[in-house]
């Protein structure tokens, strides 16, 4: 069981700090605020007062609604509504010309957008910036239009002279969604030249620097990125952007860790640092010290949800189940109290759940997955997993009606398919595998080239003995997903334990390894078959890297069996129980045992 919860908490690892904002993420707001979230101040300092910015307004045109203009402007309306788009948009744009009214400019580049029609919308865009000059949405529009086209020089005077109007304090939030948009376009070396030139008078702001370092990351000039990345941080030294922008930018992970825990060490309360700086650990899978960062954010905001779901998340992977228990629980009350979050606590109860069954407590297991809405966006993961806890508990029949019932209700294929599965693994794990090969034969009746239904399909006829059926099963799946490298190591590990043709199953164990060199049951397929072939100095090292790569009871079963048999029965013995200690009753361990005569 904590071999499945350390799987479920690996793939939630991520989703958990996928919730914090991303270095790059949300620039002009990050920008803008950048001096009220810096430590250096001193704790007594008094808020400036925020600047206000007001956007100048365009005025409408005195244009009298003639018959002529509203005949026109029902007649595009009527035939945009009946699909004649070009018809509606000729008009409209010709009642906009006539009018100067850039509302109806606007709404002729809305239909040639709903159209998909991007040259139109382009002429319609110019035409709602010219009437519109500070119009933000028409700017948005025309630099999104523009990116796409072949004309990207011809926003350079439009960018120069919206900046040189605008407010000081509001030219560098500005020129970062600059950036972020010319990052779009078709031709990159000509964006930047563009960002280049429009930012030269501006040498003097934090933000010029970042977004030089930005768009040069994103053409792949490193040098460059770094440069301006150091000029940033030099004129803003306690910038949480600038730092991050020179941590992503960095050459190598070893310098963007040393640029990151230096600043924090300055500056300890960057909240925007520290995320960045957990979410790397967890990638890096330094789960101890994310987990570390993640408790120093949690005293800066002891009911942040986010926080909570990170460190309850992290606990579990690190075999901390009772703090895991604890971060969860108040994780949702967190969200119980705070219904303006709006989140999903599937996630959280589905590993909640998890952590009861590993104590045996499975009424408590069930009992948190109760506690799941209907219509959430995990619920069916919470359906899944309640069928699976009724069929421990030998409600097998429940347990199946309680999956076929979902499926009655979904009219969704993605979540058929997913229920499908899970009845089949649940008859398989109960050795109903006729009835279980029935399930997944129905599924491929409407599902025939579902690579997953295939791959069950063929682990099902091998437990009944049906080899044929499932090796042109996964050949199937090797056909029709060539890069899926499971069902080669099926195929290669069957053909290897029913100890035939075992160059092919090499040969095809091999590839799955070449597919998936990090995977410790390609690893154990393959000191398998090399055992089988009598290459046994190569079948032990091979073992002991699966072994290594993951403690897996089988695994450790196949490497015992390796070492028994070069004659190492005392470190055979070692391993034996190591992993009876994790299954006593599994069934590979006891028949092997039984097989070699064994006792530990």
């Amino acid at each position: 069981m904590k071999k499945t919860i350390a799987l479920l908490t690996s793939s939630l690892l991520l989703t958990a700090c996928a919730s914090f904002q991303q270095p790059g993420d949300k620039a002009n707001a990050q920008a803008a605020t950048d001096q009220k979230t810096a430590s250096s101040k001193p704790a007594n300092r008094k808020k400036a007062p925020k600047a206000k910015v007001q956007q100048q307004e365009d005025a409408l045109p005195a244009v009298e609604l003639s018959e002529d203009i509203l005949y026109k402007v029902l007649t595009a309306e009527i035939a945009f509504q009946r699909g004649q788009w070009q018809s509606a948009y000729v008009t409209m744009l010709a009642a906009a010309q006539q009018t100067r009214d850039p509302r109806l400019a606007k709404r002729a580049a809305e239909m040639a957008v709903a159209a998909r029609q991007a040259g139109e919308a382009l002429v319609a865009v110019r035409l709602w910036t010219e009437l519109a000059p500070h119009s933000d949405e028409a700017l948005q529009n025309y630099l999104g239009l523009i990116m796409l086209s072949d004309s990207v020089d011809e926003i350079e005077p439009l960018l120069t002279q919206r900046l040189a109007d605008a407010a000081p304090q509001a030219r560098g939030p500005m020129l970062l969604q600059i950036q972020r948009l010319l990052a779009r376009a078709k031709d990159k070396q000509a964006s930047y030249t563009i960002l280049q030139n429009i930012s030269k008078p501006y040498g003097d702001l934090m933000e010029t620097h970042l977004a030089l370092a930005q768009g040069a990351f994103g053409m792949g000039d490193g040098a460059t990125a770094q440069r301006e990345a150091a000029a940033a941080m030099k004129i803003k030294p306690d910038s949480e952007l600038a730092v991050l922008t020179a941590a992503q930018v960095a050459s190598n992970n070893k310098d963007a860790t040393k640029l990151v825990t230096d600043f924090l060490r300055k500056y300890p309360d960057a909240r925007e640092v520290r995320v960045a700086y957990a979410r790397s650990l967890v990638e890096q899978k330094d789960f101890k010290l994310a987990r570390t960062q993640f408790e120093t954010l949690l005293k800066e905001d002891g009911e942040d949800a986010t926080t909570l779901f990170a460190l309850g998340v992290l606990s579990a992977q690190t075999d901390q189940l009772k703090d895991a228990e604890y971060y969860l629980q108040r994780y949702l009350q967190v969200l119980s109290a705070q219904p303006e979050e709006d989140r999903d606590p599937s996630q959280a109860l589905l590993l909640l759940s998890r952590i009861a069954e590993e104590r045996r407590d499975l009424d408590s297991a069930l009992r948190y997955l109760d506690q799941a809405e209907p219509g959430t966006e995990g619920y069916l993961n919470i359906q899944v997993r309640r069928a699976q806890l009724m069929a421990r508990k030998n409600d097998i029949e429940g347990a199946r009606k309680a999956l076929e019932d979902a499926q009655a209700e979904s009219t969704n294929d993605g979540e058929q398919l997913q229920l499908m599965l899970a009845e089949s693994s649940l008859l398989r794990d109960a050795n109903r595998n006729q009835e279980a090969a029935d399930v997944l034969k129905g599924g491929l009746q409407r599902f025939p080239n579902n690579t997953d239904l295939l791959y069950d399909y063929s682990m099902v006829l091998e437990k009944l003995g049906k080899y044929d059926e499932m090796e042109k099963s996964l050949r199937r799946v090797m056909q029709l997903a060539p890069g899926n490298q499971h069902a080669y190591n099926a195929l290669g590990y069957s053909l290897a334990d029913r100890n035939i043709r075992l160059p092919e199953a090499l040969e095809l164990i091999q590839k799955a390894a070449d597919l998936a060199p990090e995977d410790p049951f390609i690893a154990d397929s393959l000191g398998w078959v090399l055992f089988r072939m009598g290459r046994m100095e190569q079948a032990e090292t091979q073992m002991r890297r699966a072994y290594g790569l993951r403690p897996d009871v089988e695994i450790g079963v196949h490497l015992g069996e390796v070492l028994w048999t070069n004659g190492k029965q005392d470190e055979a013995r070692k391993v034996w129980r190591e992993v009876s200690l994790k299954e006593p009753n599994n069934e590979v361990l006891k028949s092997t045992l039984s097989r070699l005569n064994v006792k530990l």
